[in-house]
């Protein structure tokens, strides 16, 4: 076998990030007596598939191949809503039926931690753990209340339009996996709203109807360069966010008044611009050319001030019950002294001080610490301060003068924590940490750090935020 060539295969199991794991017989072993089998990932499968695969990375283990043909369906495999599916790099397992899904990363959680993390199936507590049911999305579709869409020259011509002659003009749409230049222009998307799709529509209509240039990474010219439309799901705000090379105030003006007249629902309507040359949809200064320059949105019985380049979690409803898990798990009584890590806008830090005798929130990006102190002042609290502090450094010089924490709630990046700060934790030694991350690998990472400073891995459970993707947010509780 080597890189290239097409192979048959059945698919019994799958992998973390969505990957069907089948084996193939390689003839017999050294014994000459039974053959050996080769495991194969395939992209595009789902275990009950057989399928034609291509091999793209061959090792001396494994091998890594993408699906050319599904010659035998899965009965878990549904008609795709989108037409775009396939092509678009939004959604991933559109085609999986969603309670397959859910378990699906349910199972890959488990095996992550027991894998990678080296836990086992002893009772918690001891080198093992109890893994809660995944809590489902309330709802599959139209669940983002941020999309973030892109302005190219360059066209990914799709399946259906595969007679075109030409794949350059003006475009506005999603990234197409693993390309950064070419453009999926789309009319429809069922991760926000039909309204979002309407906005995108009719934006793409007024700039190219205009001959308005499209930023090029490249030549570093051009003026658009990102629409960003953020849609409060408990309020009715709704946010145009118009990413630009450059000022141009009669244009935007313009674009404005023709958004509000189409679009009475429109709140706010900002202009970023960026003189990066990096395809980034944050500006190194804003405009605001209608409203207030902000969302507010709802989590539980707290509001939200949300700026255009504000981290909010995308899916407002179900992170309520994301949050909700952290207060279960940290069982308050109302006497604990809590820090929250990588606190960002202080969402966490607000929605459970109200069980708390004080938050400290530390976090490492001024805006997001300016974000969160207007959201302490929104919602009241007082029992909540936070702290500008570099997580990939040590952050115990700022806690000297702060009471020691009875609980520590963790929320990094993908990337997970800095081991410094991993030591940092240890050294402060609460009683109970609640970790909560978007990546069950460097989670599990991080885990198995405390677990050899002394702490239990007691539980954990899911939460799908991301219908259709791969992406899984995971809660844990550990305690010395």
């Amino acid at each position: 076998m080597k890189k290239g060539d097409i192979i048959q295969i059945k698919v019994d199991k799958y992998a973390f990030e969505g990957k069907g794991i089948g084996k193939i017989e390689l003839g017999n072993n050294s014994d000459g007596n039974v053959s050996d089998s080769f495991i194969v990932f395939v992209n595009g499968a789902y275990p009950g598939d057989t399928v034609s695969a291509k091999i793209r990375k061959l090792k001396k283990s494994y091998a890594e191949a993408n699906v050319k043909e599904v010659l035998i369906p899965s009965s878990k495999r549904v008609e795709p809503r989108c037409k775009y599916f396939g092509m678009c790099g939004g959604c991933k397992q559109q085609d999986l039926d969603y309670m397959h899904q859910i378990a699906y990363k349910q199972e890959q959680v488990e095996d992550i931690f027991k894998h990678d993390g080296g836990f086992s199936d002893l009772p918690a507590g001891m080198a093992g753990f109890e893994i809660e049911d995944i809590l489902p999305s309330e709802n599959v579709f139209f669940y983002r209340n941020k999309m973030e869409f892109s302005f190219s020259e360059l066209e990914w011509l799709k399946e259906f339009d595969k007679d075109a002659k030409n794949n350059k003009g003006f475009f506005v749409g999603l990234h197409v996996p693993r390309n950064y230049e070419k453009i999926l222009d789309i009319d429809e998307c069922f991760l926000q709203s039909e309204l979002s799709s309407q906005i995108l529509n009719f934006s793409r209509d007024f700039f190219k109807g205009r001959s308005i240039s499209i930023y090029n990474t490249k030549s570093h010219t051009g003026y658009l360069r990102n629409l960003v439309i953020r849609q409060s799901q408990n309020t009715r705000d709704l946010m145009i966010n118009l990413v630009t090379s450059d000022t141009n105030e009669s244009l935007m003006k313009e674009y404005v008044a023709a958004i509000i007249n189409k679009f009475p629902e429109v709140t706010t309507i900002v202009n970023n611009v960026s003189k990066k040359k990096a395809s980034i949809a944050v500006g190194d200064y804003e405009i605001v050319y209608h409203g207030s320059g902000f969302n507010y949105d709802k989590i539980g019985d707290y509001k939200f001030r949300i700026s255009a380049n504000s981290f909010f979690q995308t899916n407002t409803i179900q992170a309520e019950k994301l949050y909700n898990t952290v207060l279960d798990y940290a069982e308050l009584n109302g006497d604990e002294i809590i820090y929250d890590l990588y606190s960002g806008a202080g969402t966490i830090a607000i929605y459970v001080s109200v069980q708390a005798k004080e938050v400290y929130g530390f976090e490492s990006v001024e805006s997001s610490i300016f974000d969160a102190k207007a959201n302490l002042e929104i919602n009241k609290i007082e029992n909540v301060s936070f702290v500008q502090a570099d997580l990939y450094k040590t952050f115990l010089p700022f806690t000297n003068v702060l009471p020691k924490p009875d609980i520590i709630i963790l929320d990094p990046p993908r990337g997970g924590m800095h081991k410094t700060t991993v030591k940092d934790v240890l050294e402060l030694s609460p009683e109970k940490i609640v970790y909560v991350s978007c990546n069950p690998s460097t989670q599990a990472r991080d885990i198995k750090l405390l677990v050899g400073g002394g702490y239990k891995l007691m539980k954990m459970r899911p939460v799908d935020m991301f219908p259709h993707t791969y992406h899984i947010e995971n809660v844990a509780l550990l305690l010395k």
